[in-house]
C-alpha cells in the first residue's frame, strides 16, 4: 500500500508535464517567429522537448506498471483473506441459519461470489484507478489557481455541479440496485433448485410451467436492468454537459486574459489541457462512483452474511472427558427458525450404555430430539443435561468427537470413496479404512468396480453411499450413537448385514435410534412414542403394546403393512 500511494503520487506530478511543456513550446515558438528565426534554430528546443516528452512516457510505463502490479497484489490477497473469512464464519453459524428462507444456498453463494467480487473492484478501483486520478485532478487545481486564480475558479465551480449530479444518481438507483441483487439471488437459487429437482420435474412433465417460472423472473429482471441504464444514460449526459460548458468558459475566459495581454497565447493550450487533467479524472471518478454504489449494495449484503453473531454456534468451555453419556430431556419445548413448533413440554432419559428407540408417526418430532442432542439447536425452555451437567456447559467440538451420527439421507461430498470413509478419522489407515467397510459391507462391492476405493463416491447407487455413511461411523468408533433411520434405502438382505455389525457396535455404548423396522425397536431397552411434538408413552416393547395404545397403532401398522400374517405362513411350510 505504500508503494502505491508512492508511485501515484510521483505519477500526479509527471501528468503535468504535457501542459508546461506544451505552453513553454508555444510561447518559446511564438518568440522564434516574431524573431524571424529558422528551423535550423528552433531544433534544439524540438530535440530538447522530445526528449523531455519521451523520458516522461518511459517514466510513466514504469510507473504505471509499479501502481498495477502492487494494486494486484493488494487485490488478490484482500480477496483470499475475505473469501476465507466467509468460509470459516459460514462454518461457525448454527444450523438454523442455513434453514431461514433468506439463507437459501443458491442465495448465500450469489451474495459471497458477488461480495467479493464487489470488494475486490473497490480494492482495484482505490488503488489502481481512483488514487492516481485524485491525485492528478488535485495537482492540476492547484496549477491552474497558481497560474490564475480566475480560471481555476471557474474549473473548481464545476465539481459541486458534477457531485450533486452524481449523489441525485445514487439517491434514484439505490432501491434499484437492492432489487436487482434480490432479483438475481432468486435467479441463482432457482437454477440451482431446477438442477436439484431435474428428476421430479420430468416426472410431472413441468418443463414448461418451470421455464415460465424463470421467465418470469427473468422479464422482471430486464425490466430493473433497463431501468437502471435509463437513469445512468440520463445523468451521464447531463455531467457530460457540464463538463463541456466548464471547457468552453475556461477557453473564452483564457483567450480574453491573452487578448487583455495578462497571459500568454501558450496559456489557452495550457489551460485546456489542465482542465482535462481535472474534468477526465473527475469524470472517471464519478463513473467508479456509480459502481461503487453497485459495490455498496453487493457488500453490504456479503457483510450481513458475515456479521450475523447472533447466528454463532454456542459453545460451552466444559470438556467432554470421562462421559456415561445420560441424557436427559426436562421440559423441553422447540421452535424451528420458520415458526414450527416442534416439540412441546417434552421429558425423557436416554441411559448410558444402553439402546433408546425414539418411535412415532412423521413429523412427531423424532428427528428434532437428536438434532437438540447434537447441539445443532438449544431448547426454547427446558433443559438438556448430560451426565447431570447442563448440555449448554460442554465444549460443543469436542463434545460431537463423542457422537456418531447416521441420517436416512447422508451427505456425500465430492471425492472418492476412501476420501468420504475417512471423513470419520481423517488418520485413519488405509487398513481401517478397508476394516470400516467391510463392517459396512461394502468392501466386497467396491472391489469388483475398476477403481475401488478410488472411486467417485457421489456416482454409486443410493445405497452404497448410505453403507460409505455407516463406513465413517465404524471408522469414528464413538462412545454416542444417534441413528435415524440408518438402513432405510438398504435392500433386505443388506440392512440384515448392517443390523448385524451395528448390533456388535451398540455394546457397552449410548444409542438412540429412530426406525420404522420393527426388528431394530422391539430390542430398545427402552422406547419413546411421540405424538404431534409430545411424549405420550414409553417402557420396552411388551408393556406398551400391552397399553393398547399409540406404540400398538403403529406396531400393527407396520406389521399389515409388512404382512407379516402371510410370511409366517410362508415360514411354516
Amino acid at each position: 500500500m505504500a508503494s502505491t500511494l508512492i508511485l501515484t503520487l510521483i505519477g500526479s506530478l509527471t501528468a503535468q508535464v504535457n501542459p508546461f511543456v506544451l505552453r513553454y513550446t508555444v510561447d518559446k515558438v511564438q518568440v522564434l517567429l516574431h524573431h524571424g528565426h529558422s528551423l535550423k534554430v528552433g531544433m534544439p528546443l524540438l530535440l530538447g522537448i522530445s526528449g523531455i516528452l519521451l523520458g516522461k512516457e518511459v517514466l510513466n510505463a514504469a510507473l504505471d506498471f509499479g501502481q498495477s502490479y502492487f494494486g494486484e497484489e493488494i487485490r488478490v490477497y484482500v480477496s483470499s483473506a475475505l473469501s476465507q473469512d466467509a468460509v470459516r464464519r459460514i462454518l461457525s453459524y448454527r444450523l438454523g441459519f442455513y434453514a431461514a428462507g433468506s439463507n437459501q444456498t443458491g442465495k448465500l453463494q450469489t451474495r459471497l461470489d458477488k461480495g467479493v467480487d464487489a470488494l475486490m473492484k473497490l480494492v482495484q478501483d482505490l488503488f489502481i484507478d481512483i488514487l492516481p486520478l485524485l491525485a492528478a485532478a488535485a495537482v492540476s487545481l492547484v496549477v491552474m489557481f497558481a497560474a490564475s486564480w480566475r480560471i481555476g475558479v471557474v474549473a473548481l465551480g464545476v465539481l459541486p455541479v458534477y457531485f450533486w449530479l452524481s449523489y441525485r444518481q445514487a439517491v434514484r438507483l439505490s432501491g434499484v440496485r437492492r432489487g436487482m441483487r434480490q432479483l438475481k439471488e432468486d435467479k441463482n437459487h432457482g437454477l440451482l433448485n431446477l438442477m436439484d429437482s431435474a428428476v421430479v420435474i420430468k416426472s410431472f412433465v413441468r418443463e414448461q410451467y418451470e421455464e415460465e417460472k424463470q421467465d418470469r423472473l427473468q422479464h422482471e429482471l430486464r425490466e430493473t436492468q433497463l431501468r437502471m441504464r435509463k437513469t445512468n444514460f440520463l445523468f451521464n449526459g447531463l455531467k457530460s454537459l457540464v463538463e463541456q460548458v466548464g471547457l468552453v468558459v475556461i477557453i473564452v475566459l483564457t483567450a480574453y486574459l491573452v487578448l487583455s495581454h495578462e497571459l500568454s497565447i501558450g496559456t489557452i493550450m495550457f489551460n485546456s489541457m489542465l482542465f482535462h487533467n481535472v474534468s477526465a479524472p473527475i469524470r472517471q471518478l464519478h463513473q467508479m462512483y456509480d459502481e461503487l454504489n453497485e459495490v455498496h449494495t453487493y457488500s453490504e449484503a456479503f457483510f450481513e452474511m458475515l456479521d450475523a453473531d447472533n447466528a454463532v454456534e454456542p459453545t460451552g468451555s466444559l470438556p467432554p472427558t470421562s462421559l456415561r453419556g445420560t441424557f436427559e430431556l426436562r421440559h423441553v419445548d422447540f421452535t424451528y427458525p420458520s415458526g414450527t413448533q416442534a416439540l412441546h413440554d417434552v421429558s425423557l432419559t436416554i441411559e448410558a450404555g444402553k439402546t433408546t428407540a425414539l418411535m412415532g408417526l412423521s413429523g412427531a418430532g423424532k428427528s428434532t430430539v437428536i438434532n437438540l442432542l447434537c447441539k445443532f439447536y438449544e431448547p426454547q425452555s427446558g433443559e438438556i443435561l448430560l451426565d447431570g451437567r447442563p448440555l449448554a456447559d460442554y465444549d460443543t467440538h469436542a463434545l460431537r468427537q463423542y457422537i456418531g451420527l447416521v441420517l436416512q439421507k447422508n451427505h456425500i461430498f465430492k471425492g472418492t470413496v476412501d476420501e468420504n470413509i475417512r471423513y470419520g478419522n481423517l488418520l485413519a489407515t488405509p487398513a481401517q479404512v478397508q476394516d470400516a467397510a467391510r463392517q459396512a459391507h461394502l468392501h466386497d462391492q467396491l472391489m469388483q468396480l475398476p477403481d475401488g476405493y478410488e472411486t467417485d463416491a457421489q456416482q454409486l447407487s443410493g445405497g452404497q453411499q448410505q453403507r460409505i455413511a455407516i463406513a465413517r461411523l465404524f471408522l469414528k468408533n464413538p462412545p454416542i450413537i444417534f441413528l435415524d433411520e440408518p438402513t432405510a434405502s438398504l435392500d433386505a438382505v443388506t440392512t440384515e448385514q448392517i443390523k448385524t455389525s451395528l448390533d456388535a457396535l451398540k455394546r457397552g455404548r449410548t444409542v438412540v435410534i429412530i426406525s420404522h423396522s420393527l426388528s431394530q425397536i422391539v430390542e430398545a431397552d427402552r422406547t419413546y412414542v411421540l405424538e404431534q411434538g409430545r411424549v405420550v408413552e414409553n417402557g420396552i416393547h411388551q408393556e406398551l403394546y400391552d397399553q393398547n395404545g399409540a406404540y400398538r397403532r403403529i406396531f400393527d401398522a407396520s406389521a399389515r403393512s409388512l404382512n407379516l400374517e402371510k410370511l409366517a405362513r410362508t415360514l411354516t411350510y
